[in-house]
């Protein structure tokens, strides 16, 4: 009775833990307790859904015919029913069955692997151009064809507004047009970095001394969050990636304010004005990271 107690209680705990808070991710950023990918927000993101799900049902039911055959084995093939084991030790038909099914499901994961695989390196005529740059342990930004650069500080607890995510939202955030093809180059000044937006189903390393190439065309407006995904130093955790997608027309926009507050300042290139929430002990938190 012990023992049937126990279980029913770990069984309830797991039920109460699986059907408790958000279980799925969302749009843009993780959610608490998440399963799954992040919703997808370009075509790319929507082939890598489609593939996984497709693997996972292929490992779904392999998973299953071994678990069935198991059974049916101890079942039919115990000692109690099956008291002289047979001596068969070679079947024809069986063996090519075990030999060829595992080559077809192979083949059958494989091509739309490919074709995934094509289309994220196969890049579009773009848009819109950015280059990203890693430091430790920030991110900066460049639109050669606007003459815009800029970098981009996480923010601190403090200087968050309502909405904001905790460890993803930063000072100035990269905006593209929505339905734009965006071509993304990205390198770094020190280390290996890696940028990555899980809802475009973008990620690559920023190496250093090479300059590395990827694009997404990102279908819905909105807030997206990304961080860096390699093991950059000790602040690895706090170099968050934010992209804002907005209609061409407020684009346009964003981008003649921004040089019009260069010419304003007599600079050649224009620079996104950095959050005017800085305090002076974020001033040399910045000053800190850039020395």
């Amino acid at each position: 009775m012990g023992t049937f107690n126990r279980f029913f209680a770990g069984a309830l705990a797991l039920s109460a833990l699986a059907f408790s808070g958000p279980a799925f991710a969302q749009m843009g950023q993780p959610a608490p307790w998440q399963i799954g990918f992040q919703d997808a927000a370009t075509p790319i993101m929507e082939q890598i859904h489609d593939f996984h799900n497709f693997v996972t049902a292929i490992i779904i039911a392999i998973t299953l015919f071994v678990l069935g055959l198991l059974a049916w084995v101890m079942i039919r093939y115990n000692e109690n029913r099956n008291p002289v084991p047979s001596r068969t030790s070679h079947h024809t038909m069986l063996e090519i069955v075990w030999t060829v099914l595992p080559i077809l499901i192979l083949v059958a994961i494989a091509i739309p692997s490919f074709r995934l695989l094509f289309a994220q390196y196969d890049y579009p005529k773009a848009d819109v151009t950015i280059n990203a740059t890693g430091h430790q342990w920030y991110w900066s930004y460049e639109y050669p064809d606007e003459e815009i650069q800029f970098d981009s500080l996480m923010l601190s607890d403090n200087q968050l507004e309502e909405g904001q995510p905790r460890l993803l939202s930063v000072d100035n955030e990269v905006v593209v047009p929505v339905g734009a093809n965006v071509l993304v180059q990205v390198k770094s000044t020190d280390v290996i970095h890696d940028w990555a937006v899980p809802s475009f189903g973008v990620k690559i390393d920023a190496v250093p001394g090479r300059l590395q190439t990827t694009w997404f065309r990102a279908e819905q407006e909105g807030m997206f969050y990304g961080q860096c995904s390699e093991l950059c130093g000790r602040n690895h955790a706090f170099m968050p990636i934010a992209v804002r997608v907005v209609s061409q027309e407020e684009y346009d926009n964003w981008v003649s304010e921004t040089k019009e507050a260069a010419l304003d300042d007599g600079k050649s290139v224009a620079e996104a004005k950095p959050s005017d929430k800085m305090d002076d002990g974020d001033a040399e938190k910045l000053a800190a990271i850039e020395n």
